[in-house]
């Protein structure tokens, strides 16, 4: 990987909204941060600019694809538990990824973590070359098949600051499975100062 470069936070959302519009076809897009990296409202500054573009796109939360509580809290809340049973992956990649693949839709939440009830929501049929932005923390080393990845990465001391107290115990969550993750984004950036991120690309993708 090269070294990070300086980027304003206006061309790292053309440099990732580029990234997808140059794949045809449908194209599945990992916005993967931390909650306090605000993952969701970056893909979504990126499906703006690709609408302006005439592109279809549409973002999916990680947080709509969370386990029932009985399964999260089951252990406690504890950083094992965050980085194994909090998030629904495998229902992820069958409601969205693989359902946007082979059948030309998706599901755009599974469970709504607010009332710890089924989300009920209908499946979203895709129109012509949809590029589907799935943001949530912890999603690269997961066997999940993106097209494109991008890591808003907080060190640990802005992870911790960060941190609510209530849920202090998801940073070392975070940091362990940044480091066992065996996977490296496309576009990872350096996203403590957002007003300054920093970014390095890959070029082999």
């Amino acid at each position: 990987m090269p070294e990070y470069s300086a980027i304003t936070t206006e061309a790292l959302i053309e440099l990732v909204t580029a990234r997808a519009a140059a794949r045809g076809g449908h194209v599945t897009v990992a916005v993967d941060g931390a909650d306090a990296a605000d993952p969701v409202v970056f893909a979504e500054r990126v499906a703006d600019r690709l609408h302006t573009r005439g592109r279809p796109a549409a973002v999916v939360s990680l947080h709509d694809f969370v386990r029932p509580a009985s399964l999260r809290y089951e252990f406690g809340r504890d950083e094992m538990s965050y980085r194994t049973a909090w998030f629904d992956y495998a229902g992820l990649n069958r409601e969205v990824l693989q359902a946007l693949r082979q059948e030309d839709r998706w599901l755009p939440a599974l469970w709504d973590e607010r009332t710890d009830r089924s989300a009920r929501a209908r499946s979203v049929a895709a129109q012509g070359d949809t590029v589907l932005l799935v943001a949530g923390p912890m999603l690269f080393g997961r066997g999940l098949d993106f097209d494109l990845g991008v890591e808003l990465r907080l060190s640990e001391g802005a992870l911790r600051r960060a941190a609510d107290p209530d849920a202090a115990f998801t940073t070392d969550a975070l940091l362990r499975h940044r480091r066992d993750a065996g996977e490296e984004a496309d576009i990872l950036v350096a996203w403590d100062h957002r007003d300054r991120p920093a970014v390095r690309v890959r070029q082999d993708r």
